[in-house]
């Protein structure tokens, strides 16, 4: 480990060798971090966090805090950080709690912009991407692929799913289905996310799918159960992406106001 003098890097941390620690940064007793990562000046890792490799923290990030959750009472969780992160200026990341689990876990190659918060219990997967200032509050889920944009204000128990996009300064009250555009406060789809799905890769097939899907969920006078069951009838819940579209908008309807996570509370 390289480590500043002016870094304070607990000893029983487990830093792999060649971790990077910059000036006035300080490392917990209780953080592990694998190989290639970068630590810039006044960085803070704190609690039971766990950071796998080649992943870059720039100045001023804290990464660990305790939730900010009033029935917080000290219990012993953590924060999972995987592989080819970037996490930028000022970045917080809180640990998990008892109710939620007890993990924050962040995937593999995602980008965090300048002040982005991700608060207690989140799951991001891979490949997400959050701009400045974009904040997720508690239980929140983000799938693969997903972008939420600078300023957006997401919901506690809300989910976003894959490759979908929320605007700027966009207020998340529900559930985002994957691979749809919504905007607004309060956020509303507005189209589907058609520049995000052809950088994906995503086959030709299943893009036609999903816009014939889109026109009977969001441009025809049926409400969504009348939409799903005429997709299924039309043989479009055939098509991989449109069938999890389907399941994701009934997941949905298990939880309270349009969000499915709100099932999975374990004080309700």
């Amino acid at each position: 480990m390289r480590a500043h003098p002016t870094a304070v890097v607990d000893t029983r941390a487990k830093l792999a060798d060649d971790v990077e620690v910059g000036p006035y940064s300080v490392i917990g007793p209780n953080v592990k971090m694998g190989p290639g990562c970068v630590i810039e000046n006044h960085v803070t890792i704190k609690g039971n966090t766990t950071i796998g490799s080649n992943c870059h923290l720039h100045s001023s990030s804290v990464i660990g805090g305790v939730p900010q959750d009033l029935k917080f009472k000290g219990e012993e969780t953590e924060v999972i950080i995987g592989d080819d992160n970037t996490i930028r200026e000022f970045v917080t990341i809180n640990s998990g709690t008892v109710q939620g689990g007890g993990k924050t876990v962040i995937g593999d190659g995602n980008l965090l912009m300048a002040y982005v918060h991700i608060a207690h219990d989140c799951i991001l997967g891979n490949h997400v991407i959050l701009a400045n200032v974009a904040t997720l509050g508690g239980h929140i889920r983000v799938e693969d692929g997903a972008r939420v944009s600078g300023l957006a204000a997401v919901h506690h128990f809300v989910s976003i799913g894959r490759l979908a996009f929320v605007g700027g300064c966009a207020g998340v009250v529900r559930d985002v289905p994957p691979f749809m555009m919504v905007t607004g406060n309060p956020a509303r789809v507005r189209g589907l996310n058609t520049e995000g799905l052809k950088r994906s890769g995503i086959e030709r097939d299943d893009l036609s799918a999903l816009k014939e899907a889109y026109r009977y969920l969001y441009r025809s006078d049926l409400n969504r159960s009348q939409a799903i069951e005429e997709m299924r009838q039309s043989g479009l819940a055939e098509s991989p992406a449109t069938a999890e579209l389907i399941r994701f908008l009934m997941n949905s309807e298990r939880g309270r106001r349009g969000r499915g996570r709100e099932a999975e509370r374990s004080d309700s």
